[in-house]
């Protein structure tokens, strides 16, 4: 018989033995669990505070896997692969120094202030009351001629920019061509128009990044039309100036407001009215064009064009005063101020079907963008005034957004714009404007300050394009 201390003693150690292996399986448990895939959980633990603990371990191992794929969704892929940009540092007198020096910009009988043109980073003075025309948010004063400015600014907060020139798949050159040029338009020998050029790509010339292409992996943006920058001649009362000529330009891709039938010019989206920072903004401002009543079957903002021969703007005017029912004319002659006031041009075009769009001074005209922002349907009178222009941003079959009548239809008085837009039929009519609303973000800038999140606007779509074409001539040479 066995003595009970001997018993007991069995018992103690075996106690001993038991709660130790438990403790040590815990502990493993808990240990396994700060080490354990988020994607397969498998813990159990008998007891509730234990099994409370490797739950909570779990869960901020997960939110932390979470934030770390979120912030770098494929660590081993490049996002800006192919998307690199390299910007320019050029010296002051090529950008800043233009906008510091602004009172030069303005002429004695322009009716706006270049200077105030020039704030809120190319965008203009906000608008801070428009009479419920326009959206409470992100409507600007801005000058036509600002777009150099506007996309530097936005190019400044571009996401793959880089300071390395050798990965860059396209360099930016941040000269400021349209507002250096209007500087010397008028009242300046043909030598002086061509300085800041000359000096621009003696510049561009001696820097390592021009030797690796030549120039064509080069390209900036001009606020004015391409053809201000090919004067043909040396002649002092030769219009514009002569860059585009020179030989090291003619190897820079140029983006501007209107392109010229040479290859390495593109055209873009003047600059609107409108300029978001927020996604939302641009759903609001669609959903409210869609809605929009239309009281004028169509309307023409602009002035006659008396000193171009065959223009046929007069005509249109004509037709439109002629059509005082149906049709909203808004003058913008010399003299009358009309056109100076955004509100007043948005205010027709919110209010009109069709909008009316011959050419001006040149095949194209800021309206055009302006009106579409309205959710106007567009009338050309010219296949250059947009459908050869803005390939990165318009439609091919311009059938969808817009309505096209030659425009020598026009100088036949029996010919009448009404009875042919009454012609396209009330679906027709709700399909086209319903195309043209779908464009409107591809046809804004938005606000520089900020970034829209889901949608493309016209900076993006510009870059996109640039840098496949620059893509296209790498892989020639």
């Amino acid at each position: 018989m066995e003595k009970p201390f001997a018993g007991n003693y069995r018992i103690l150690l075996w106690f001993v033995f038991l709660s130790a292996n438990i403790l040590f399986l815990l502990f493993l448990s808990i240990d396994y669990s700060s080490t354990i895939s988020t994607n397969h959980v498998n813990v159990h633990v008998e007891s509730r505070t234990d099994n409370a603990y490797v739950e909570s371990r779990i869960d901020v191992i997960t939110k932390q896997a979470d934030f770390e794929q979120n912030l770098n969704p494929k660590s081993d892929v490049d996002l800006c692969l192919g998307r690199y940009i390299y910007l320019h540092d050029l010296p002051a007198q090529f950008n800043d120094e233009v906008l510091k020096n602004c009172h030069l910009l303005t002429r004695k009988t322009d009716k706006f202030d270049m200077c105030q043109s020039t704030e809120n980073f190319g965008f203009g003075p906000k608008i801070e009351n428009s009479y419920g025309v326009l959206s409470n948010t992100s409507w600007f004063s801005t000058n036509q001629f600002l777009l150099e400015v506007i996309f530097h600014n936005r190019m400044k907060k571009y996401e793959c920019l880089t300071n390395d020139s050798s990965i860059a798949s396209a360099i930016f050159v941040p000269f400021y061509a349209g507002l250096d040029l209007r500087r010397y338009l008028w009242g300046f020998k043909a030598s002086v128009r061509d300085s800041s050029g000359l000096a621009l790509v003696k510049w561009l010339a001696e820097k390592p990044e021009w030797k690796k292409m030549w120039g064509r992996d080069h390209f900036l943006v001009a606020g004015r039309i391409s053809r201000d920058f090919r004067r043909q001649s040396d002649s002092n009362s030769d219009w514009g100036s002569k860059f585009r000529f020179l030989p090291e330009s003619e190897n820079i891709s140029m983006i501007s407001i209107e392109s010229s039938s040479w290859n390495n010019d593109f055209a873009i989206p003047y600059p609107t009215y409108f300029h978001p920072s927020k996604d939302s903004e641009v759903s609001q401002w669609q959903d409210r064009m869609r809605w929009q009543k239309r009281e004028y079957l169509f309307s023409f903002a602009g002035a006659p064009r008396s000193r171009h021969k065959g223009s046929i703007r007069a005509n249109v005017i004509d037709q439109c005063k002629t059509s005082s029912k149906s049709c909203k004319f808004l003058d913008c002659s010399d003299g009358a101020n009309n056109c100076d006031d955004p509100v007043n041009v948005m205010k027709v075009f919110v209010s009109s079907a069709f909008c009316i769009q011959p050419p001006g001074d040149s095949l194209t005209r800021r309206s055009i963008f302006d009106s579409m922002l309205a959710g106007c349907i567009p009338v050309f009178l010219d296949p250059g005034s947009a459908y050869t222009q803005y390939t990165w941003h318009l439609p091919k079959n311009y059938s969808k957004y817009s309505v096209f009548i030659p425009g020598k239809l026009l100088r036949d008085k029996k010919f009448r714009i009404e009875e042919r837009l009454l012609q396209v039929s009330k679906e027709e009519e709700i399909a086209m404007r319903e195309e043209v609303i779908n464009l409107i973000p591809s046809i804004i800038y938005a606000d520089s300050k900020s970034k829209l999140e889901r949608v493309e606007d016209a900076f993006d779509l510009a870059v996109q394009g640039i840098l496949e074409r620059i893509e296209t001539i790498r892989k020639v040479e």
